[in-house]
């Protein structure tokens, strides 16, 4: 289940209704976690252990962390909601969904696949997002090392290097051009696609190579390179071939909460609709992260969930003042006497 198996230890699930439960453990969800922890909220994180940049080496593009292997920042992202009194579980979660409130406020239960269950006062969605790749053999075996996606997460350590567009949907138009900022060597393969007379002008003018033969598959070439076998019977190496996936929150389990989601355009993807701070339409429950950012990297992800941590608290702090305020005011009223 863990990707991590050795840094996957388990807390046990609460018995007791806790005050929000995090679905994701990824950088929003644990950034989340640790800023209701800081606010002594009790808090726990379900981990399905299957982080999407589980096949990187290393993350990139976040000041201080630049480099860090994902493992390591996942790590001591636990260790410090624990310390700050969270609980972090890891399994599968079978199913969400509004519970009896009590007393006024919200109640929702949220159970694994092997029948535990948790109950909470509020949810943060923190799943992330899956990559649905092109329908092509090969990029699954090869993904987050000569399969890439994304030029902030990647460019930099290819520089330079031989760089294949793997063309999938409008966005790789966009794709091409920040490919392009990094490589004098760059080949856009049209798979099917279709290009207009000004992007191919434009592609000329940046001495962006077009092949417009279909792509069969993804091919690994000595030992190590990427390349790319046409349907003619040619192949054509690459040092990185990148792809434009189309980004996919991750839902599952989640239907009963009944989220709305949204397309984005050009097909790039679908997301949990989400407003300031992850707020949505259903009251108790947020979403951060790139369950609602498709395009957030690893430090946005986090900042986002920190946000929607503090937001989260803010709520049930009212709530805890109104019921604290009404036992106060029950406790002082005379009895009426009796008739």
């Amino acid at each position: 289940m863990c990707a991590q198996t050795s840094r996957c230890e388990s807390d046990t699930l609460p018995a007791e209704t806790v005050d929000v439960v995090v679905i994701g453990g990824g950088a929003a969800g644990l950034n989340g976690a640790l800023m209701l922890g800081r606010s002594r909220r009790s808090v726990v994180v379900i981990d399905s252990g299957t982080p999407r940049n589980a096949p990187a080496a290393a993350m990139h593009g976040f000041i201080v962390l630049d480099g860090t292997p994902p493992p390591e920042i996942l790590k001591r992202g636990r260790q410090q909601v624990r310390e700050h009194g969270g609980q972090i579980v890891f399994g599968e979660v079978a199913s969400a969904e509004p519970a009896e409130a009590v007393e006024g406020d919200l109640r929702f239960t949220v159970t694994l696949a092997d029948g535990r269950s948790v109950t909470a006062r509020r949810v943060l969605v923190a799943t992330g997002l899956r990559d649905v790749l092109p329908e092509v053999p090969g990029p699954a075996e090869h993904w987050g090392h000569s399969v890439v996606h994304c030029p902030y997460c990647h460019g930099w350590e290819v520089r330079d290097e031989s760089i294949g567009i793997l063309a999938t949907s409008p966005a790789s138009l966009h794709h091409t051009l920040l490919f392009r900022q990094l490589t004098d060597d760059l080949v856009y393969f049209t798979h099917g696609t279709d290009l207009d007379e000004g992007t191919r002008a434009r592609f000329a003018a940046r001495n962006i190579r077009i092949v417009e033969t279909e792509v069969r598959e993804v091919v690994e070439e000595d030992g190590a390179r990427a390349g790319l076998r046409l349907v003619d019977g040619t192949s054509v190496a690459r040092r990185v071939i990148a792809v434009a996936t189309r980004l996919q929150a991750r839902t599952e389990g989640l239907d009963g909460l009944k989220l709305p989601m949204e397309d984005l355009p050009d097909n790039m993807g679908r997301r949990f609709a989400s407003a300031m701070a992850g707020t949505t339409d259903v009251t108790g429950v947020w979403v951060a992260g790139n369950a609602t950012d498709l395009t957030a990297q690893v430090g946005a992800s986090a900042a986002a969930g920190a946000l929607a941590g503090s937001h989260i608290n803010a709520l049930p702090a009212t709530a805890d003042t109104a019921a604290a305020l009404a036992a106060a005011q029950a406790a002082i009223t005379p009895d009426r006497p009796s008739a």
